[in-house]
């Protein structure tokens, strides 16, 4: 246990799949997995271990922001033996060219945020995912017939903000997306050495205006879903 997870030691799984919604992380087991055991609700975040096609797997939420995916990740990177983390979620595209529901492999992670200079004194502000973990995402995606956008999105600590101008983090940054949470699951995963991923569905686009509904984020991402499960078979 930790002050932030009541789980005990071997609830965890060794491959977390990550959404940020605890009512995402509880359909996700409700629908997908076998013999599911609830193994965390501490302050409402949701913690499910199952199995899905004779493979264990704890779905988890994170929370929204680097510093609540950067608790949670560490905590099951070191204290509960995680092997690698496939964060699971919503973006906004910074290109037209990207439409709802396309799905992004986050290749890299662009990002202003100090999570990695006040956790350990990193100051650098691209991270890299895991290229092997990735590597079979990708795989997994021809084989279900997939389309899979890739390349580097950008974490934000800021949701409302006037500073960051979407129409230039494409063409400044190479940023294809926005989300909260990457750069502190990358730069954890990247300290204690183990596996970090990152499958995101585009649920607005900054550029078009267009979006999706709270519901349908909650339900109706199952191509993510189902890729990030069949990917560790």
């Amino acid at each position: 246990m930790t002050p932030h997870m009541n789980a005990k030691k071997g609830e965890i799984a060794k491959t977390v799949l990550m959404p940020g919604d605890p009512l995402r992380a509880k359909y996700i087991a409700n629908r997908y997995l076998e013999h599911v055991k609830l193994v965390n609700e501490v302050r409402g975040i949701l913690a499910y271990t199952g199995i899905y096609k004779g493979k264990e797997v704890t779905i988890m939420a994170s929370g929204m922001g680097c510093p609540s995916m950067g608790i949670y990740s560490y905590e099951l990177y070191n204290f509960y033996d995680v092997d690698r983390i496939i964060r699971i979620g919503s973006c906004g595209a910074y290109t037209k060219d990207l439409n709802l529901y396309d799905l992004i492999l986050a290749t890299e992670c662009y990002s202003n945020s100090n999570y990695g200079k006040y956790q350990n004194g990193d100051t650098k502000d691209v991270l890299s995912s895991t290229t092997s973990l990735n590597e079979q995402i990708e795989r997994t995606a021809q084989q279900m017939n997939l389309s899979l956008h890739k390349g580097r999105i950008y974490s934000s600590d800021v949701f409302y903000g006037s500073v960051v101008e979407p129409q230039n983090m494409f063409a400044e940054h190479q940023c294809l997306a926005v989300e909260m949470e990457s750069f502190a699951l990358f730069h954890n995963a990247q300290v204690l050495q183990k596996e970090a991923a990152c499958i995101l569905t585009v649920s607005d686009n900054m550029i078009t205006k267009a979006e999706t509904t709270s519901e349908e984020r909650e339900k109706s991402f199952n191509e993510m879903i189902e890729l990030a499960l069949n990917s560790i078979l």
